[in-house]
């Protein structure tokens, strides 16, 4: 699939019907994917959020809706369906809601409110979330899974565990990363985007991106090539490993 010209996601005539508000971010999101190869793919996008206490400021101001309609605004590029699964985290899974082309207006907001109270960070349990919830989908066709946190695991042999065994599945986790950089929370995260291959992981299906301290001011084309960038490297990687067909 990789390579086709053929449509595979929403046009820009039905987004704008749908979400007039993000046919920018359409337009960019498109840039990238033609100047990454991957026009043409079909892949299921997942959006994961970090709810632990600290990420408040985020929900607050509207960081956290904006990553989502940028993740939303990208998935449209991919699928067809106008619908990306978001998994809410902190100390275990929080909930896992849809987020929907024309719906997504202060959708975040409004979960995030309904979610209760904020725990602790442990990344595990979202993965355990998004590998059950693509195996029950059919579990065959690639998926990018947006992976938003603003510091490392409670539990980081457990994180290190799940990475390692859904390499042999067809999930690509991009990893981005909300705060500062200077102050040891994403000492693990590099460490994930690191781990051996063949020694630890089949595959490499991880990338790690640090959007900084006010993630909003990332202009949207370079968001886009850092979501993408690892993304074709690991399609191929894939496909030579029969994790893809």
């Amino acid at each position: 699939m990789n390579g086709s010209d053929r449509a595979t996601g929403i046009s820009l005539s039905k987004l704008t019907e749908q979400a007039p508000d993000l046919a920018s971010l359409f337009k960019t999101a498109g840039v990238s994917i033609r100047k990454h190869g991957l026009k043409g793919t079909r892949a299921t996008v997942y959006l994961v959020l970090d709810r632990s206490r600290s990420m408040n400021p985020y929900y607050k101001n509207g960081t956290v809706q904006h990553l989502a309609e940028q993740v939303l605004t990208l998935s449209a590029h991919f699928d067809d369906d106008g619908t990306v699964t978001v998994v809410f985290f902190s100390t275990d899974v929080d909930g896992t809601a849809d987020l929907e082309l024309g719906g997504h207006r202060g959708r975040i907001d409004k979960l995030h409110q309904n979610l209760g109270h904020m725990g602790r960070t442990n990344y595990h349990w979202a993965m355990d979330a998004v590998i059950d919830h693509h195996l029950a989908s059919g579990g065959n066709s690639p998926a990018l899974v947006v992976f938003q946190t603003d510091g490392g695991p409670t539990s980081k042999l457990a994180a290190e565990r799940y990475l390692c065994k859904a390499a042999r599945l067809p999930l690509f986790w991009q990893f981005i990363g909300f705060g500062d950089l200077d102050d040891n929370n994403f000492t693990f995260l590099r460490k994930l985007d690191d781990l051996a291959v063949p020694a630890q992981r089949v595959i490499d299906n991880a990338d790690f991106f640090h959007a900084g301290r006010d993630p909003r001011t990332v202009p949207d084309d370079v968001l886009y090539n850092q979501l993408l960038q690892e993304f074709p490297d690991w399609l191929a990687a894939a496909r030579i490993a029969q994790i893809l067909r």
